[in-house]
């Protein structure tokens, strides 16, 4: 509904449509109702409470959605609860509508100033832009991308790395942001000399995933290498790298060495789809 985010008197008459749905969000955390079927608590716009509005859209049977960023009330049968808890087992609608409010809430509060005159901005188009009344400037959204890359070798290995500030059994596969001035493909390929001194090729794209912690939006890859280069861990960024054949994943896995990402991130989706189905004792999250 971009085409309705500066239309004052539509927001005003979908906010008092009493079919409306609210979305209450604080610091990344909505309401959940806890009884073993995480669903979206929504309130409706009388029942919400105040703070800046977000229009969120609008479903096919005509029902707009808002959030409002405001501290969560307490309600009886209800958590608070985060995209990395619940993100993955809320249905398409809700999960959409949290990374949504979830993403537009931390941009709000850490861009609240002009970075052309530094004066304060105000929200505008249904919290979609920020306006500085000063210079009249518009500013959008902030959203970082970040390559995230399954690299496997002439032996169909693939190749797991520790960053340093993870668990000592915790495994991932590499990633990093994009830099200025470069494509999606040459950040994979410098990502990962990089980090372990790999060259890479065959850099093929799988998908996307909008990483709202606080603004990524991860881009998924695959790449090949040779066994003929030795792995060149940066310590900055990584602790241990080291290669794994299917049966030697599983092995480690189930011997408690390694515990994988869980199926939210995009990260357990590359693996996946290189191991060839879910991956043994896979977290829920």
């Amino acid at each position: 509904m971009a085409e309705r985010r500066r239309d004052d008197a539509w927001l005003r008459e979908a906010w008092a449509d009493p079919g409306t749905r609210v979305l209450v969000v604080e610091r990344g955390k909505t309401l959940v109702h806890d009884d073993g079927d995480p669903r979206l608590l929504l309130f409706t716009p009388e029942t919400a409470p105040e703070g800046d509005r977000y229009l969120l859209g609008v479903d096919d049977d005509g029902v707009a959605y808002f959030a409002v960023a405001a501290p969560l009330p307490v309600v009886e049968g209800t958590r608070p609860a985060g995209l990395r808890r619940v993100g993955a087992v809320l249905e398409d609608r809700d999960s959409g509508l949290l990374t949504h409010a979830v993403a537009l809430e931390h941009w709000h509060a850490t861009h609240r100033y002009c970075p052309g005159c530094g004066g304060p901005t105000e929200l505008a188009a249904a919290g979609h832009v920020r306006v500085c009344p000063a210079d009249g400037s518009e500013h959008f959204p902030r959203v970082d991308p970040a390559v995230i890359m399954l690299v496997r070798d002439e032996r169909d290995r693939v190749l797991l790395a520790r960053a340093p500030e993870w668990p000592e059994d915790r495994r991932s596969i590499l990633a990093g942001f994009v830099e200025p001035g470069e494509s999606l493909e040459q950040a994979v390929a410098r990502e990962v000399r990089e980090e372990v001194g790999l060259p890479v090729w065959d850099v093929r794209y799988l998908g996307s995933q909008p990483w709202p912690l606080p603004r990524s939006l991860m881009l998924g890859f695959f790449a090949r290498t040779d066994g003929g280069h030795p792995l060149r861990p940066d310590p900055e960024e990584i602790v241990d790298a080291a290669w794994y054949t299917r049966d030697e994943l599983r092995a480690a896995i189930e011997a408690g060495e390694v515990v994988p990402p869980g199926p939210l991130s995009i990260a357990a989706q590359l693996i996946m789809r290189w191991y060839g189905g879910p991956l043994p004792k896979m977290p829920q999250f």
